[in-house]
């Protein structure tokens, strides 16, 4: 839905992306790149006597995946503007698929070239429950920023 220029966002138009499966690497790439090496997210044994038995995906990561899974335009998206309202609803695991829904709530113009578009962002798994939730804005182009290749 993000990948419409921001005069082409109606409030209520919403998109629903393709699925994709969390893995042990997802998890681990993630406690690499952050240095969250909380048990609950990196120790399988600890984590079986947890009251979810098992591992459990960070919850920044779930926000990152399911962001992305919505399909960004660079030639549309000028800038991250921010989210609010961030709720992980239930515990997200290994081996979960995340389809991310959208529904924009909000469209505000940021001067001439600009506008502000927020979505309501769900991570729902495949059983049907939703997973997160926030509000996510971002700075939109009013028109595709086309670059020519040079001669």
């Amino acid at each position: 839905m993000m990948n419409l220029p921001y005069g082409e966002l109606v409030i209520g138009q919403r998109a629903r992306s393709r699925g994709r499966t969390i893995t042990e690497t997802d998890v681990v790439n993630f406690c690499m790149l952050t240095g969250n090496w909380l048990e609950i997210h990196a120790n399988a044994e600890f984590s079986s006597k947890s009251m979810y038995g098992q591992r459990v995906v960070q919850g920044g990561l779930v926000f990152v995946i399911s962001n992305a899974l919505l399909g960004f335009d660079s030639e549309v998206v000028e800038a991250f503007y921010g989210v609010d309202k961030l709720r992980f609803l239930k515990p997200t695991f290994i081996g979960d698929t995340l389809y991310a829904e959208s529904e924009v709530i909000a469209l505000r113009d940021k001067g001439e070239n600009h506008g502000v578009a927020t979505a309501l962002l769900t991570a729902v798994n495949q059983r049907h429950e939703r997973v997160m939730s926030c509000e996510f804005s971002l700075l939109l182009r009013r028109e595709r920023l086309i670059v020519s290749p040079q001669e």
